[in-house]
């Protein structure tokens, strides 16, 4: 699904409305969106009746997340259409997805041609798996999730704590996949996360462990335990800035200290200092997980737990964040 933003369908032979035209476009992709949601609305006023710039006006709304006001513009942009188009329909999908407006969504969604299954309420399928950028107008981590509709989508890692993310967030996603990303078995989507639609009870929690070998961190990795829901190596799964440090958190080897890297290696090349994300519904239940592995093996130790959750950036006036980065 693509949004086109081609220019040549409105020109009019009005100089006025068409250096208004170029000055509403402009502003869209210089990504100034309240100065083009306004422009927008005097080229509504100002010209005739024209599906593109409802279109155009529910497009940007859609990036400001003003669900109402996309909705409704995406709906009107319907009515004028003499035919199909797809992105009015996702678009539409999407505010109508965020605004919990089931029936209009599956109607988006049949409009679309996607098969949704028969009901009346929120979709829950599943729609296999996907990797969502969150914060994409931030740092843009990227995280596995399963799709449970067309555009929500149930986080499956731990994000780090400053994303304003959890395990388990089900967060509303884009529609266009702005990239890929490599798993065992080949390569899935990359999708934008718009918002966060149901926030997950497992907080993130880091903990800061000594583990003497690969296959200890395995069995700490493959533990279960009552209010833990997973357990990540973050050491092995992303590349951090000396998180440890940053915590406050001083490294068992001096070394290491001086050099601000995240711990010794031995003859293998392992590090023994790891840093571990732990979505839980509480410290105890990390705690006891911890308590567990270190008393089921030699030369295990547990350095520190912290939790310090942070809000989410938010979007800045004037930064397209919504292209696809691997597009020059």
């Amino acid at each position: 699904m693509t949004e086109n933003l081609d220019l040549t369908d409105r020109r009019t032979d009005s100089d006025p409305l068409e250096a208004l035209y170029d000055r509403a476009y402009a502003a869209f992709n210089d990504g100034e969106l309240q100065l083009a949601s306004t422009l927008f609305a005097e080229l509504i006023e100002a010209s005739p009746p024209g599906s593109h710039l409802h279109y155009m006006r529910g497009l940007t709304h859609k990036y400001l997340r003003d669900w109402p006001t996309s909705l409704q513009h995406n709906l009107l942009a319907q009515q004028l259409e003499d035919e199909f188009n797809e992105a009015s329909a996702w678009n539409a999908g999407i505010a109508a997805t965020a605004l919990g407006n089931w029936s209009e969504a599956r109607r988006q969604w049949a409009r679309c041609g996607i098969n949704i299954p028969e009901g009346e309420g929120p979709i829950e399928r599943d729609f296999g798996l996907v990797s969502v950028r969150l914060n994409p107008w931030g740092k843009g981590e990227t995280v596995f999730a399963r799709r449970i509709d067309v555009v929500r989508a149930r986080l499956l890692n731990v994000p780090l704590p400053e994303s304003g993310h959890r395990l388990f967030d089900i967060v509303l996603h884009d529609g266009a996949p702005t990239g890929e990303r490599r798993t065992r078995d080949g390569t899935v989507p990359v999708f934008n996360a718009l918002q966060t639609l149901q926030a997950s009870d497992h907080r993130t929690y880091t903990a800061f462990v000594r583990s003497p070998s690969a296959e200890a961190m395995t069995e700490l990795l493959d533990m279960e335990l009552p209010g833990i829901g997973y357990v990540e190596d973050w050491t092995a799964s992303m590349v951090t800035l000396c998180l440890r440090c940053s915590y406050g958190i001083p490294h068992a080897d001096a070394t290491a200290n001086a050099a601000h890297e995240p711990g010794a290696a031995s003859n293998d090349d392992w590090k023994v200092e790891r840093n571990l994300g732990i979505g839980a519904q509480g410290k105890a239940a990390v705690e006891r997980l911890l308590a567990n592995w270190v008393a089921a093996g030699p030369d295990r130790h547990v350095d520190g737990i912290e939790s310090r959750e942070q809000p989410g950036p938010v979007p800045e006036d004037g930064y397209v964040w919504w292209d696809d980065p691997t597009e020059s």
